[in-house]
């Protein structure tokens, strides 16, 4: 399926995130959008700090950035099928390379700007602690553990590498909950749906679960690096627009922004 539009990109795009945190996640953009306008595509993870990132970044610029969120393996895919978006924020590095090696994307954009953070998650009032680690997911009384899809989703790619690090995954399979990204993962274990969930650290943080519950990260030895990227699509109207936002991203208040957010920055990033 081709798309000419971003709104027919949501619109195909929309039924996969119906249970996201945060209206912005499901809001249609324009129909008509300015030829001076950004559009980009992001993974769910990043859904507060890119909030204050694109705000920060109009009021210096005076474009308009407009942002979509959802799972990194479902956005590299409609990207293929012609979602017109300028940007990829992307929670690995495999879908934007393959993308590269599809010759979809600006030579030269290719840029690693971070690195996510697992945590174990329980809402307020469980019996639980995190901070024992994940063999508390052992305990009778987890009947659900709410996960981000591992097929198309880095951050449940990463909850299962952790978990069979633990070597807790074989006992605790048949309890998996997988949401469809890691934004509607944590929207399942706060409204208890779930009873714990590893999600990311940036939502842990963010002003939908920081109150609703407790947490404790997990080492980041037990899963591959969660290493983030980000490219401009070569299809893109707005290239001229996306190498200033590309350019804004890595300089240092936004680094620093980004590690308040609850992201390590990538060596790659420390050394450009």
């Amino acid at each position: 399926m081709r798309f000419r539009t971003i709104r027919e990109a949501q619109l195909a795009l929309l039924p996969r995130f119906a249970g996201c945190i945060g209206l912005a996640a499901l809001t249609l953009l324009p129909v008509v959008a300015s030829a001076q306008d950004l559009s980009v595509a992001a993974a769910a993870d990043l859904q507060f700090a890119m909030q204050d990132i694109t705000s920060r970044f109009e009021k210096q610029t005076g474009k308009k950035v407009q942002v979509v969120y959802g799972s990194s393996g479902n956005f590299a895919q409609q990207l293929r099928s012609g979602a017109p978006f300028d940007m990829f924020f992307s929670a690995n590095l495999d879908y934007p390379r393959g993308l590269q090696e599809d010759g979809l994307i600006e030579p030269g954009s290719f840029d690693i700007y971070a690195r996510g953070k697992i945590v174990l998650w329980v809402p307020n009032g469980s019996a639980l602690n995190p901070s024992t680690g994940l063999s508390a997911l052992l305990q009778p009384t987890v009947k659900k553990i709410v996960i981000a899809n591992p097929e198309h989703a880095p951050y449940g790619k990463a909850a299962v590498a952790a978990m069979q690090s633990e070597h807790v995954y074989e006992r605790v399979k048949e309890k998996l909950v997988l949401g469809e990204n890691i934004s509607q993962a944590a929207s399942f274990v706060t409204s208890r749906a779930a009873d714990a969930g590893i999600v990311a650290l940036a939502l842990a943080l963010s002003p939908n679960m920081k109150d609703k519950g407790k947490y404790a990260e997990i080492p980041v030895t037990d899963y591959p690096p969660i290493e983030q990227a980000c490219v401009i699509l070569r299809s893109s109207k707005n290239k001229e627009v996306a190498r200033k936002f590309l350019l804004f991203l890595q300089s240092k208040p936004i680094q620093d922004l980004l590690r308040q957010y609850g992201f390590d920055i990538a060596p790659e990033a420390t050394h450009r």
